[in-house]
């Protein structure tokens, strides 16, 4: 994993190669450039195990199913908001035949590699407080 981003730049480039994990990689950069808030705007490339999250009911609270991929997929975008320095993200992958997506898990893989675009601001500083059923709604932090 590399990363390029220029000093008072609003934006972070990311390229992960072959093995480099894609959340675990965007965590060491949001760490490493003290980024507490912003985007994952944009994200493509390939994987070789895609691990993701859904929800699978429409009652609260919700029940999730954790789903785990061995095989090739095409990384279409990964998307979400950066509060506190902790990225909540989704991602949709396709497989050739169908796009299927979710909450992005640790422990997705990249298969030839990954290019993440991370967009980084200062305010409003923001904050996710959960509510009465867990779920972490965002929040201007004080």
């Amino acid at each position: 994993m590399r990363y390029f981003a220029a000093e008072g730049n609003a934006h972070v480039v990311v390229r992960l190669d072959p093995g480099d994990k894609l959340l675990e990689s965007i965590r060491e950069v949001i760490a490493a450039e003290g980024i507490s808030d912003g985007a994952v705007v944009s994200a493509f490339g390939t994987l070789s195990r895609c691990h993701l999250h859904v929800v699978t009911t429409t009652e609260f609270p919700a029940t999730e199913r954790f789903l785990v991929y061995e095989e090739p997929l095409e990384l279409v975008q990964v998307s979400g908001v950066i509060a506190g320095g902790v990225p909540h993200l989704h991602l949709t992958v396709s497989d050739g035949v169908r796009a299927f997506g979710g909450h992005l898990e640790e422990g997705n893989v990249v298969l030839y590699l990954a290019e993440v675009v991370i967009a980084r601001w200062a305010a409003p500083r923001l904050e996710r407080r959960p509510d009465e059923w867990g779920i972490g709604r965002l929040e201007a932090a004080p």
